[in-house]
């Protein structure tokens, strides 16, 4: 395949689409959190997904499995974790049968600050989503994100 290959200048034109597609949700969710909730649109996405760990066996998340779930880097994510940490939204302690393991649990404030944020997430969601369907070029992805059906 060459440069001008139509092939080429299409999956392109579709990649920068779906890169468009996912800035405009991504700020448009950033700024709500922020503004109503002094959060950022990592730390929310962290604490979700910190949330739905439980204290059954495979329950808990190595960092690896955090990091990949919130798209960071291992590093970016557990100085993200002290951050939410030093917040008091998160806490850190050693496993029990694993002493090189190290669980990290969202506090009662942490789950507060989740459920509070929720419906600022969702309708951040709601709102780019529209938006982005007004535009051709974005209309069919908005269509697939809305057919999506993730396992949960």
């Amino acid at each position: 395949m060459t440069a001008t290959d139509p092939a080429m200048t299409a999956l392109a034109q579709s990649w920068c689409a779906l890169s468009l597609l996912h800035g405009q949700i991504e700020s448009r969710i950033e700024k709500a959190l922020q503004s109503g909730h002094d959060l950022s649109a990592r730390e929310y996405s962290l604490l979700d997904v910190l949330s739905r760990q439980h204290s059954g066996p495979g329950g808990h998340l190595q960092m690896k499995q955090v990091a990949d779930a919130v798209v960071l880097s291992q590093s970016a994510t557990t100085r993200l974790v002290a951050r939410l940490e030093d917040r008091g939204l998160l806490t850190r302690y050693i496993c029990d049968t694993d002493r090189r393991g190290i669980y990290t649990d969202v506090t009662e404030e942490g789950r507060a600050l989740l459920t509070a944020a929720r419906p600022t997430n969702d309708a951040a969601l709601r709102e780019a989503l529209d938006e982005a369907s007004r535009n051709p070029e974005l209309a069919p992805l908005v269509r697939a994100v809305e057919e999506l059906k993730v396992p949960a």
